[in-house]
């Protein structure tokens, strides 16, 4: 007999408590009966049209998904809507949603324990530690085996993470060695100081903006070079992470399937031919 929803939903809270996400966050099951059962689990970061059709064309009766899909207040989810035509679908499919989102960011393994491994980084503790429970926090500070120079750690970073149009990019002296690291899944120049704070060589994190980069780079060579990846390519690897729960708390009788959609929202990407100055 399959396990219910219920239970694979209670397997991932415990490992990702609702209790920690931050107070603006909105987490947990979005819709489905608690009491139906469950064979086949889809993991995505997107709950988008996409990831939905993927899901229900497999035969999956839960999404579990980083991102929220009413993240902000709403008073309906009428099918002419975007958002509520995706939860009609599922309510219609007797499919269920959960998201887990910075409730996965600060657990311990999370979303930066997924990102560091695929980069190949030993980790040594959280970037910003969560003073009340010890062992979990935003971020994570690691080790390489051996140091690097930045031009060949930022393309260590593209090979372990999935292609984007965007691809990776970076600031700082390329020949710099980098071993000691610090990342953060999702965006994270609001921990640049912490980054600095650390003492670690680069920053990997997703939607760094230019002032507060170029501000933190101007500061000189001593603060981290700066690592900037897709969004959604830093949190992807999170989904093998949440699916091998799964597994493990189910041994086996639940399919867990990690999407292969790509949901980054930009799709071209171009570089100037133009090499010269003013003509």
């Amino acid at each position: 007999m399959s396990p219910t929803l219920g239970d694979v939903v209670a397997a991932l809270e415990a490992v990702y408590p609702p209790a920690t996400a931050e107070s603006w966050d909105a987490v947990g099951l979005v819709c489905g009966d608690p009491a139906d059962e469950v064979s086949r689990v889809l993991f995505c970061v997107d709950p988008v049209e996409e990831t939905v059709e993927e899901a229900l064309r497999a035969g999956a009766q839960l999404i579990v998904a980083h991102h929220p899909l009413l993240l902000r207040g709403v008073h309906g989810v009428p099918a002419n809507d975007p958002k509520g035509a995706l939860v009609h679908r599922l309510v219609r499919a007797g499919a269920g949603l959960l998201c887990a989102h910075t409730n996965a960011d600060s657990a311990n393994p999370g979303v930066s324990d997924a990102l560091a491994a695929a980069i190949g980084l030993t980790v040594t503790g959280a970037l910003v530690p969560n003073a009340d429970a010890p062992g979990t926090g935003i971020g994570r500070v690691g080790e390489l085996a051996e140091a690097e120079p930045l031009r060949t750690f930022v393309q260590r970073v593209a090979d372990a993470l999935p292609p984007t149009a965007w691809g990776v990019r970076a600031g700082g002296d390329p020949e710099r060695p980098i071993r000691r690291v610090a990342v953060c899944g999702g965006a994270g120049d609001g921990y640049l100081t912490a980054a600095t704070a650390a003492g670690v060589d680069a920053y990997v994190t997703a939607d760094l903006r230019h002032h507060p980069a170029g501000e933190h780079l101007a500061r000189g060579p001593r603060v981290p070079a700066l690592v900037d990846v897709a969004h959604w390519a830093s949190e992807q690897p999170w989904c093998e992470q949440a699916a091998d729960v799964v597994r493990r708390a189910f041994g086996g009788t639940v399919d867990t399937l990690v999407s292969t959609s790509r949901t980054d929202p930009w799709t071209v990407a171009a570089t100037s031919r133009n090499t010269g100055g003013p003509a």
